[in-house]
This record gives C-alpha cells, sequence and structure tokens, in this order.
C-alpha cells in the first residue's frame, strides 16, 4: 500500500492534474511510496471515496482550486464520517494526516470550513515543502491533537516560490492513458509581471518584493522532456504560462520546436499517418505580439495551433482602474482587435478570447460596445466562419486574497460568498442585467463557441456587424421558452432558433 496518496477533483477525466505529477516527481526517497489518484466533478461519491478508504494512506496530500471546492469539502465531510466508523474490527481504518495545498487554499482566510478537515495547508508552491512534511511525518512521527479537534497547521506565506532550476519535472509520470486520450499540461515557466487587481496571480505578500518576477525552467531540459512525451504519443499539449509570449525569443524557440516535430508528423511516411496530429495550446498577451511571432503563427497548419487570448475588457477607464494593461496605439485605438483580425486573416489558429463582466465601473452598454469589437474583428473577412473561434464571457469572480475587493464600496460591488464567488451586482450593473449576461453567456456557448448549426449561424448573427443587442435579445427570447439555459434538447434548440430567424 502507498503510505502516501495524493488526489484531486479534475473538471473532467481528460483534464489530468500537473500539480499532483509535480509533487510526486519532486517527493525524493519517499517517491516510490506515493500514489496519484485523480477523479472527476461528475464521478459519484462513491467511486471517489472508495479508492482512498482501500489505500489507507498514512498521508492524504488533496489539491484544492476554485473550482472543486465545495467538491472537495463534500469529499472531506463523507472521508471524515467513514474515519469515524473506523471501518470493520478485523481491518480498521486510520484516519491519515490530511495535508490541503493549491491555489485556493494558499488565499483562503484560516476560518474557512475547508481547514476544519485539514491537519495541515500548504500555502505556495509546494514542491519542497510537502516533501519536507511528508518525511517529518513518516520518519519523525505525527501525534494528532488528542482532543480530537483539527487545527491545521498552516505551512509557509501564502505565494511562497520555489528555484524553478531545482525541481525535477513530472513528465515521466504521464502514462500511456493519459497521453493517447488526455490533454497533456505542460508548463515553461510560472508567474506574470501584471498586477491585474481580479488575478491571484498579481497578488504580492508584504514583505515579497522581487519574488513575483517570471521565473522560467531550463529551456533544454524541458524540450528534451517535451521530445519524449510526443515519442510516446502525447498529442494535445496545453502550456499553463500565464504570459508564453513575453519572452519573445524563449517563445519562438518553443514554437519552432512544436512546428518542426507538427511537420515530421506530416511528411508523409507509414509510421508518421498512423499518429495523430500535434496540436499546442498557448495562452498570449494579445498587445506583444512583434513581427518574428506573428511569422511563428503563420507557419502552424491547420488544427494545430490554440491561442487564448485574455483581453477582459476594451474599457480604458476600467483597465486602469484595475490596473489591466491595455497597451493602446497613438490614436487611441485599442491594439487588441487588430492583434484578433491579424490571427484571423492570416492565421490558422483557433481564438479563444476571453471578456469579464462585472468589473468595476463598467455598465452594459460599456461591455456590449467591447464584446461588438471582438465580434467585428473575428468575423471581419470573406469567409468568417471557416475557421473556428471562441468568444469567451467570464462573470467576475472575487477570488480570494485579491486587490479587486478594495473596490467593493466605492463600486457598489456584491459577490457571492460561496465558491467561485461571483460578482452579483455593482454599481454599474444591476442584479437584474447580470443575470441576463449570464444568461448571454450560456447561449452564445452552446449557439456560437459550440457552433453545432453552422447552417443557421451566419443568419442569426451577421458577420461584421454588432451582434450584441441581437444575440442579448435572442438569448432572453430562448430562456423563455425552455425556462432554463441547460439540458436543453438539440432538435427543440435548432427549431427555436430556426423560428427566431424567420420572424426576424
Amino acid at each position: 500500500m502507498a503510505s502516501i496518496i495524493l488526489s484531486t477533483i479534475n473538471a473532467k477525466w481528460i483534464h489530468p492534474s500537473l500539480a499532483l505529477r509535480l509533487l510526486k516527481a519532486n517527493l525524493g526517497s519517499l517517491k516510490d511510496q506515493c500514489e496519484i489518484l485523480e477523479f472527476a466533478l461528475r464521478q459519484p461519491m462513491k467511486e471517489k471515496t472508495g479508492p482512498i478508504l482501500a489505500a489507507q494512506p498514512r498521508i492524504l496530500g488533496l489539491s484544492v482550486s476554485i473550482w472543486n471546492h465545495l467538491a472537495t469539502l463534500e469529499l472531506l465531510r463523507v472521508l471524515e464520517k467513514e474515519w469515524l466508523i473506523n471501518g470493520d474490527s478485523e481491518k480498521p481504518r486510520q484516519k491519515p494526516v490530511v495535508v490541503l495545498g493549491g491555489p485556493e487554499v494558499s488565499w483562503l482566510p484560516e476560518n474557512a470550513e475547508l481547514f476544519r478537515y485539514a491537519d495541515f495547508v500548504i500555502r505556495g508552491e509546494g514542491e519542497e515543502s510537502f516533501r519536507m512534511l511528508c518525511n517529518e511525518i513518516l520518519h519523525v512521527g505525527y501525534r494528532k491533537n488528542e482532543t480530537g479537534i483539527v487545527r491545521a497547521s498552516f505551512i509557509n506565506q501564502a505565494g511562497t516560490t520555489v528555484n524553478l532550476n531545482d525541481i525535477d519535472l513530472p513528465y515521466r509520470l504521464y502514462t500511456d492513458e493519459d497521453l493517447q486520450g488526455k490533454l497533456v499540461y505542460v508548463e515553461s515557466s510560472r508567474g506574470c509581471p501584471f498586477d491585474c487587481e481580479f488575478c491571484q496571480g498579481s497578488i504580492r505578500p508584504q514583505g515579497s518584493i522581487g519574488l513575483y518576477k517570471v521565473r522560467e525552467f531550463p529551456l533544454e531540459s524541458f524540450l528534451a522532456e517535451m521530445e519524449t512525451l510526443i515519442d510516446r504519443g502525447g498529442r494535445v499539449f496545453k502550456f499553463l504560462d500565464r504570459t508564453f509570449n513575453l519572452d519573445m525569443d524563449r517563445a519562438v524557440a518553443i514554437m519552432d520546436f512544436f512546428l518542426e516535430k507538427i511537420k515530421n508528423g506530416r511528411s508523409g511516411d507509414a509510421s508518421a499517418i498512423k499518429k495523430k496530429p500535434i496540436c499546442v495550446h498557448f495562452e498570449m498577451v494579445p498587445a506583444l505580439f512583434p513581427q518574428a511571432l506573428r511569422e511563428s503563427l503563420r507557419r502552424f497548419p491547420p488544427g494545430t495551433l490554440r491561442l487564448e487570448l485574455g483581453i477582459q475588457t476594451l474599457n480604458p477607464e476600467t483597465a486602469a482602474l484595475i490596473h489591466r494593461p491595455l497597451i493602446s496605439r497613438p490614436e487611441a485605438k485599442p491594439q487588441e482587435p487588430e492583434t484578433l483580425e491579424f490571427l484571423r486573416a492570416e492565421t490558422n489558429a483557433i481564438i479563444h478570447a476571453d471578456l469579464i463582466a462585472g468589473l468595476p465601473g463598467e455598465d452594459l452598454d460599456s461591455f456590449g460596445k467591447g464584446f461588438d469589437s471582438l465580434w467585428l474583428a473575428m468575423t471581419n473577412s470573406d469567409s468568417p466562419f471557416d475557421k473556428p473561434f471562441e468568444i469567451q464571457l467570464g462573470i467576475l469572480k472575487r477570488l480570494p486574497g485579491t486587490n479587486i475587493a478594495r473596490h467593493n464600496e466605492t463600486h457598489k460591488m456584491r459577490y457571492s460568498p460561496e465558491p467561485p464567488y461571483e460578482v452579483i451586482e455593482t454599481g454599474a450593473l444591476s442584479s437584474s442585467e447580470l443575470a441576463k449576461l449570464k444568461n448571454f453567456a450560456r447561449f452564445w456557448e452552446l449557439i456560437v463557441n459550440r457552433n453545432p448549426f453552422p447552417d443557421l449561424l451566419p443568419g442569426l448573427l451577421p458577420p461584421g456587424k454588432p451582434v450584441f443587442d441581437r444575440f442579448m435579445n435572442l438569448s432572453g427570447k430562448l430562456l423563455d421558452a425552455f425556462g432554463k439555459n441547460w439540458g436543453i434538447d438539440r432538435m427543440e434548440l435548432r427549431a427555436q432558433l430556426m423560428l427566431y430567424s424567420f420572424n426576424e
């Protein structure tokens, strides 16, 4: 049996956790005593608790994010009851030492309910801290509070970082099953130089000057690991770097590496034909697209490149208010739409652009204008729907520890206290307007981003023309027709869309 179980609840089966593999890879002599158990949000509870209880580990490490916070809390409640029952008399269950880590717990207040079920909480990057803690528990010993009251001990200051030159890379821990059917999450750098107040990457703990620059993994060893993954069958690579195109020479070197692998996979020889095509996904800063980067992007064949561009807002006043870098040209025209126009016209990239509704000071009219600017940039071509694209409408979240909370009084911001902490109302957007935007976002995802009816889309949303008000009206009518925006029969949805198009 494994002494250490590392576990988490992923959004879907195809999303393996890089964090768990990083922790195991850096356990040193304890690595062989560790097993990874991953679950998915929609799995039945017994399928989550059963393997953990059967393993009977001495240490249970759980990675917690905003999306699995409540699911992890529920898991711990059920496990706690099972541990109290203590199993049958022949095989008594001993409660393991519970260690929590991850981006969500790093910034939660110490009285959070989640911590009632934990013995230790590791804040910040945990590759070194988790190894040292496990060594202490297994070799020195740890005795629980005899009163039965768990009081979590907090390891590290929130935001603690590690030296990326000193940690072992985890990519060999992806199994063949992972590589054949799941996304391969990788990271070539950590950190973010920007100060966007809605993002945890902007948090600067007191006294942490100099710790938050972007840090990079050694390029040679990183690319060697990527080559091994490709040789083993890895095909869909999603980079977790927040600002992949910050260091242009490095970004181009990594893209050129993948371009060469893609070229070899399309060479026409028998072995290459049997392999699935390689696809890479990068998150890039939309205002940083110099010529060298554009040249590399132009070379990617169709179906091999996905780009995520965090636009978030095109309102200069709101951007300045939340310290969001919005780089404009001398004539004050934002550069972000021009970047999208270039990508749509001159590359084969599949574009995913993000906008956030509910930011301080931005009203419905301003948000709608920003949305239309993105739509016009995406569809400003003779064949706008030939290459897929996505506009993701997100709702502002007050992530623990972020400075967005400083606007609560001045901009009358009100948020849900439950994860994912979405904004409910602002001084510029009423609760009813935000509810309409959430409904808009859901139907936009169903109809436009997923695009199940490509024959209907051009008639519903004319390319090259503003569509925000039109789709706001459509999404409202669809909600009235179905009474919900989820679990809708595909053919019933198509019938309503055809009816709407006909009436227009």
